[in-house]
């Protein structure tokens, strides 16, 4: 007889994965336990920030911290979506197909909006499906498969602003923000050899396929119970009944909400889902899915405090 899942796997992941980060990111732990729901549920993130919030950094020492292949990508406008999947090529008078980028456990896909909806759309079956066809022939892409995109806020000249059926794939969207001050001064301190901090040659592999299998099992087998289920449908639909919002949150982000709720549960430490856990996610699961009509956004009305009103507008059951 199999063992059940020893309890707090993904909090003790989350511990690992904090102590190597912090080596080289500072301020950013939200950031983190967002990559990891991510990887544990098997969905994508997208981040949003202002340059030299530490993006990249993040997604690339998070790859290194959990052993797994890290691959980045530059979005550019002439990026072509089989630089991204890869092409058949031939070699000894056969054609053999050459993996593009897209083949690693870690995409990091910077400035994701650069580059055009052609090649932006070559992500949403790797995304969806795990796979990419090339010429007719399904490839699969290996496991645990994350996406990191990146995208900058304040500079769109040149841009290509991501279509909603590609912005419903990602499960989270983060603000990497500003860090604090305390944070900023933490981050002058850190050892430095040049530019490059000394701590990414001590960012050391602390978690494998193997942990991360296991737990998305354990998020799996977290309980939720009706009135909990019943909680994050009312929300949902709540979203699309506010009347600054022109297309509210889809069926999937229902289930995404829920799913990260559990995960949040297992951050906890519990095996099961209460309220504050899918008010805990509900920004960062809903923020990218809302179209807010032109009057709303006229009067400079956020996602997030729309979002905010949804929940306030939702009763919280007891």
């Amino acid at each position: 007889m199999t063992e059940p899942n020893p309890p707090g796997v993904l909090r003790d992941l989350r511990t690992r994965l904090h102590a190597e980060v912090e080596k080289v990111v500072v301020g950013q732990a939200d950031a983190v336990d967002a990559l990891l729901v991510s990887l544990a549920v098997g969905g994508h993130v997208l981040l949003e920030g202002v340059p030299g919030v530490a993006k990249t950094l993040l997604a690339s020492t998070f790859a290194r911290a959990l052993g797994l292949e890290f691959r980045r990508t530059q979005f550019t406008p002439d990026l072509l979506p089989s630089d991204l999947t890869g092409t058949m090529t031939l070699r000894d008078r056969e054609l053999v197909f050459r993996p593009g980028p897209v083949f690693a456990n870690v995409l990091l896909a910077d400035e994701i909006n650069r580059t055009p909806p052609k090649t932006q759309a070559a992500l949403l079956e790797a995304m969806q499906e795990g796979q990419v066809t090339v010429d007719g022939t399904a490839h699969a892409l290996p496991q645990p498969f994350l996406v990191v995109a990146t995208q900058n806020p304040i500079e769109y000249e040149g841009t290509y602003p991501l279509p909603e059926a590609q912005l419903d794939r990602f499960l989270v969207k983060v603000l990497v923000d500003y860090p604090s001050e305390a944070d900023e001064r933490a981050l002058l301190g850190l050892g430095r050899r040049g530019l490059v901090p000394t701590g990414s040659a001590d960012v050391q592999p602390v978690v494998g396929a193997h942990d991360v299998a296991v737990a998305r099992a354990e998020v799996d087998a977290t309980a939720v119970t009706e009135e909990v289920a019943a909680y994050v449908t009312a929300l949902v639909r709540q979203t699309r009944a506010l009347p600054s919002v022109a297309v509210g949150a889809s069926p999937r982000a229902g289930v995404h909400l829920l799913v990260a709720a559990k995960a949040s549960a297992r951050l906890w430490g519990r095996h099961f889902v209460i309220p504050d856990d899918v008010i805990r996610v509900a920004p960062s699961v809903l923020r990218h899915r809302l179209v807010l009509r032109p009057e709303a956004e006229l009067d400079r009305l956020s996602p997030d405090a729309v979002v905010a009103n949804a929940i306030a507008a939702t009763p919280v059951p007891r």
